[in-house]
């Protein structure tokens, strides 16, 4: 049974909020997410009595959360036995969103080919950012027509990322540290961590600020080239560019088609592409 923190008597004060935490057991599984949640409601001076009290939106309000990521700690928090609210986690908004400029290559710098073959493997193969952290040259193979991602789970066939791939293999070629790197993803300069050099393994939060990047950078190239006649079209999606996260990305790809890689995501696409097909039907009534 979970063990539950209980609010203080009223003659008795709270402890220190660092401490209330520290008395609580951290959810099986959810080490890294307890750990977060923990430093947000610290940084608000925040205990558990608090956050049951008052909510999330405290925490939400400073770290900037977007309800997604509040529906994902809230229910963190329950798992570690603070009694919080359900929050459903809301759907993609957008239902559906052209994808293909983000894996399209417009320039020879690395981190550019590196984002852009990220994003052309993701179409096909939908993977979470830790996925593709630890995902492996030898593990992605390039034939004639597409590039096939082969790991424990099974075999992906991605059509449409020879390009992508081809570019940021001929690019890594050019550097040694990058060429002789295990990784699909690799650092392309030292960090500060003591363990971190060029074409080490990338952090999660390295990758999805790369790929924030990317997007907003997308969304800008596409305002500049855009023709008078697609003015209004593009600048609709530039601005869904300029807010989207790689877990966006990867939900509109799995809401689009793509094969799942993992069932996280996976449900809320299925429930998209119902939602989808729901609106069309009421259109055309």
């Amino acid at each position: 049974m979970v063990a539950r923190w209980t609010p203080p008597l009223p003659a008795m004060p709270a402890p220190p909020p660092e401490r209330a935490w520290q008395r609580l057991p951290v959810p099986p599984g959810y080490e890294v997410q307890w750990r977060r949640l923990v430093d947000a409601a610290l940084e608000v001076g925040m205990g558990p009595d608090a956050l049951a009290e008052e909510g999330m939106d405290p925490v939400a309000a400073a770290r900037g959360w977007k309800p997604a990521t509040v529906a994902l700690y809230s229910k963190v928090a329950r798992y570690g036995g603070i009694a919080l609210p359900t929050v459903r986690t809301p759907e993609p908004d957008p239902l559906t969103l052209e994808l293909r400029p983000l894996s399209q290559v417009r320039s020879e710098d690395p981190e550019h080919l590196r984002t852009v073959a990220w994003c052309a493997l993701a179409l096909g193969w939908p993977a979470t950012v830790g996925q593709f952290r630890t995902l492996r040259r030898d593990q992605v193979s390039p034939t004639a027509r597409r590039v096939v991602v082969r790991t424990d789970d099974g075999e992906w066939s991605v059509p449409g990322a020879l390009t992508a791939w081809h570019a940021w293999e001929d690019c890594r070629a050019r550097f040694p540290a990058l060429a002789d790197s295990p990784w699909v993803l690799p650092a392309l300069r030292r960090g500060p961590g003591p363990a971190s050099a060029v074409g080490a393994r990338l952090s999660s939060q390295a990758l999805q600020v790369t790929f924030a990047k990317h997007a907003v950078r997308t969304a800008h190239h596409l305002r500049l080239t855009a023709p008078p006649s697609r003015r209004e079209e593009v600048d609709a999606l530039a601005v869904q560019y300029l807010t989207l996260s790689y877990d966006s990305y990867r939900r509109l790809a799995l809401a689009a088609g793509a094969e799942p890689v993992a069932p996280r995501g996976a449900v809320r696409a299925r429930r998209s592409i119902a939602r989808a097909a729901r609106e069309a039907i009421g259109r055309r009534a």
